[in-house]
């Protein structure tokens, strides 16, 4: 993470120079103190950029936005902004939202809102999502809304963001449509149409794939059901969206990167004979990759298990921590590691249980150094920044958390894993040893997988 650390270390410095208000606990800096001159609501401005290009960006924008004197704030860190970026943490619509202009005028913004765009529109951005965007490859999107924190109750009693009419009356403060804007707002920019040179070419996702229901929704891309035309009858499918550079890490891999990375990865396993979905296939629209591959009708093990009023009996227990040893056996000897071992990406079948999400797998042969994964699953040696390794040990520990939570009902502390015995009685004694070689914080402690499923099927069989 060493490259984080620097780029990072650039930010805190352009934030001294162009962001010098810092409220405490907030994750935003300023550029100054509002002031009666600033607007209670209007037409906001959003610049956005990646944490690889975001000092970049900042360096173009900031001494244009500091000369006009304007209000404008930035996250406290580019750690902010990965998460940020990420849309979970702060909610989707805040992806890729990272300047954010406050202008005092109508005038003002149109001005600042072209002048940005020129400055700031060779660089990698994520798309902002229910912005509206200046040009069809513009950094700079707008939308009309509230400037200073204004609320109202719904019917329901609920409360949301609110505008004042030109009446003095109040109005929602509709984020969650580019064309929702109140009628009183007239648009002071000179928008480019959307580029439509493209239009003949044959769109997939008009044809071939028909998304009905939005399974996540996250900044490196969407995850939906959808159905498959190509086949001889239609059929449900899953359809994964890689975003360019959507959730850009500091690697440089994107949402397009992932779902090349997860296709790859299937294929292989599949040519290998592991019982993981079946691509369809995949294709580019947008810029954005697409991957359809099987739908896996069953439960995944999380809900599975949430759902129940008890516990797992010890036998059930058992049995499901051996066919997952023996599936992550599977991956490991067709060449990959997964990388991300967890009960709800373990659908639960008939058959046994079936692995999905591959986004972070790699191969034995070549590792990878950059974490992924859930960090209830994640093993502890990716706190060190100078980690690196086939992705095996990283397997075995997720192993071990998953039969972990299998028996207690409780995720483990990497640190230091509460002992079985003391949430769950007549664990037998060789299986709360292995659980605690699997989760051994020192890789080269913890058993093979080979040696898991052997251990595993003696305790089934006494």
């Amino acid at each position: 993470m060493r490259g984080g650390e620097l780029l990072n270390r650039h930010w805190q410095e352009l934030c001294r120079r162009f962001l010098p208000i810092a409220p405490e606990g907030s994750v935003w800096r300023y550029s100054r103190s509002a002031t009666s001159e600033d607007l209670d609501q209007g037409w906001k401005l959003h610049i956005s950029a990646t944490v690889l290009s975001a000092n970049e960006v900042f360096e173009r924008a900031g001494p244009l936005l500091a000369r006009r004197q304007v209000l404008f704030k930035a996250p406290v860190s580019l750690w902010e902004l990965a998460r940020i970026n990420a849309g979970l943490s702060y909610g989707y619509c805040q992806v890729g939202k990272f300047i954010t202009v406050y202008p005092r005028s109508n005038s003002e913004a149109a001005y600042l809102a072209a002048r940005l765009d020129k400055l700031t529109r060779s660089y990698p951005a994520p798309q902002i999502p229910f912005d509206l965007k200046l040009r069809p490859r513009s950094n700079v999107y707008f939308r009309y809304g509230a400037f200073r924190h204004l609320e109202m109750t719904h019917a329901d009693g609920s409360r949301l963001a609110a505008l004042k009419d030109p009446a003095g009356n109040l109005a929602p403060d509709l984020r969650y449509s580019p064309l929702a804007r109140p009628e009183w707002a007239d648009i002071p920019f000179q928008v480019r149409a959307v580029e439509t040179r493209n239009r003949t070419i044959e769109n997939p996702l008009n044809t071939a794939y028909r998304g009905f229901l939005a399974l996540s929704q996250r900044g490196k891309g969407g995850v939906y059901k959808a159905l498959d035309f190509i086949s001889q009858s239609p059929r449900v499918c899953i359809l994964k969206e890689g975003r360019r550079h959507g959730e850009v890490g500091w690697d440089g891999r994107d949402g397009f990167w992932r779902i090349e990375n997860e296709e790859r990865a299937l294929l292989s396993l599949r040519a290998s004979g592991v019982d993981v979905p079946r691509v369809y296939s995949s294709f580019v629209v947008g810029g954005n990759r697409y991957l359809a591959t099987e739908f896996i009708a069953g439960e995944d093990l999380h809900a599975f298990l949430t759902r129940r009023r008890h516990r797992l009996t010890i036998a059930s227990a058992l049995d499901l921590g051996l066919r997952l040893a023996e599936l992550v056996q599977s991956l490991h000897r067709a060449g990959w590691a997964w990388r991300d071992c967890k009960p709800s990406n373990l659908i639960v079948t008939r058959e046994g249980l079936r692995p999905i999400d591959f986004e972070g797998a790699c191969p034995v042969d070549c590792g990878d150094p950059v974490p992924w994964g859930t960090p209830a699953f994640v093993a502890p040696e990716w706190r060190s920044s100078n980690n690196s390794s086939s992705g095996i040990p990283e397997d075995l520990y997720s192993v071990g958390a998953v039969v972990y939570f299998l028996l207690t009902g409780k995720t483990p502390n990497a640190e230091a894993p509460t002992p079985i015995q003391k949430l769950r009685d007549n664990v037998p004694t060789k299986l709360r040893a292995l659980v605690g070689q699997l989760l051994s914080s020192n890789p080269e402690r913890r058993p093979t997988i080979e040696d898991a499923v052997r251990s595993l099927r003696k305790a089934r069989r006494v």
